[in-house]
């Protein structure tokens, strides 16, 4: 495996790719996304993927934006103490983007799900303290780096009516921890974009709806929210037009709106499903393509980014350890790096 600074901080990169291209078959003819997209095309990644010749040609042919999966995420970075920090991860996917030239998206500041651990038997002032050093540190290191933040991620319940009760809220308040976190967010890094993300926005109205609330809310504390992110792990069973609706509805918002976790399963979780295969593509496609067509109908100023949860379909979290049966394909690219049907759903809108 190659030593990933070394890596960084050289063509070495460059030549690994040329060599592979030499010696696998080259991607088949398709025109670059980030250049059929009238706004930036993102991508997650995970520092190891720098290692695959592959997925560094397919990525940098066809996206301008990374987002870390998962290393920029607490769990990463914090671990098990608010006094530890680590940055080896999240370095070198700022080094990957700075060297390729592409734009940066960090990935996230303050989620529920992650940090309850390492900031256990603090008592308040402890606890406000290592928030607010966290935010600080963390946002502050890429301060110049990164174009904008999850600041605040996933805080409404799946059932979409309230907002989650988690270690956050329980000390800061529900709507008081976020506003907290954008303003020292803002305090760290004036100059990123700072979103407010989410996901089931358009699967689930419900959730849709609290959503846009909770941001119109913060917005009127005062809380400096500089965008929505929408991450659309679509469930390609929901009704035709139900997610143009929800994009025209943040729309009205008048903030920039980042498409920021784009995946469609094929797989239903069902213990029966019915559908024939070809009738689950034929539903992505339908849904995916819907998706494209309500951002591009957003207006020009508002599209920040659309970004997809994997750039192949192994490299998807959806074909992971017992997630994968082989079958599934859930992004634009499948294993091979060849454009997959959501691809031609995607590119017919920007066209």
């Amino acid at each position: 495996m190659l030593d990933r600074r070394a890596l960084l901080a050289l063509p070495l990169a460059l030549v690994a790719c040329k060599r592979a291209a030499s010696a696998e078959p080259s991607v088949p003819p398709a025109r670059p996304l980030k250049s059929l997209a009238p706004f930036p095309m993102g991508v997650c990644a995970k520092s190891p993927q720098f290692d695959d010749p592959a997925w560094v040609q397919l990525v940098t042919t066809h996206f301008s934006q990374l987002t870390p999966e998962w290393e920029m995420k607490m769990e990463y970075i914090l671990a098990d103490s608010p006094d530890r920090f680590r940055f080896d991860g999240p370095d070198t996917i700022a080094a990957f983007a700075r060297h390729y030239g592409l734009r940066l998206h960090g990935h996230t500041l303050i989620w529920y799900a992650q940090g309850e651990q390492a900031f256990a038997g603090l008592d308040r002032a402890r606890f406000i303290a290592a928030f607010d050093r966290y935010i600080a540190i963390v946002a502050g290191r890429y301060r110049g780096q990164v174009v904008s933040w999850d600041v605040v991620n996933e805080p409404v319940t799946d059932e979409g009516s309230e907002l989650r009760d988690c270690h956050w809220s329980r000390m800061l308040g529900l709507d008081g921890y976020m506003i907290r976190a954008f303003h020292k967010a803002r305090a760290a890094d004036p100059n990123a974009v700072l979103f407010l993300n989410d996901y089931n926005l358009e699967n689930t109205p419900r959730k849709g709806a609290t959503f846009l609330k909770l941001a119109e809310r913060l917005m009127k504390a005062g809380a400096p929210i500089g965008g929505i992110g929408s991450q659309s792990h679509l469930d390609i069973r929901i009704p035709p037009g139900q997610i143009r609706t929800f994009f025209r509805d943040a729309a009205s918002l008048g903030l920039p709106i980042h498409v920021s976790e784009l995946d469609a399963s094929l797989r239903s979780g069902e213990r029966v499903d019915l559908r024939s295969r070809s009738q689950r593509i034929e539903q992505q496609t339908a849904r995916v393509g819907e998706l494209a067509e309500a951002f591009m109908a957003v207006p020009e100023r508002q599209r920040f980014a659309f970004s997809v949860w994997g750039a192949r379909d192994t490299d998807s979290f959806l074909r992971q350890g017992e997630r994968d049966d082989g079958q599934n394909q859930p992004v634009l690219f499948d294993a091979a790096g060849k454009p997959a049907p959501l691809y031609a759903a995607v590119t017919g809108a920007f066209a």
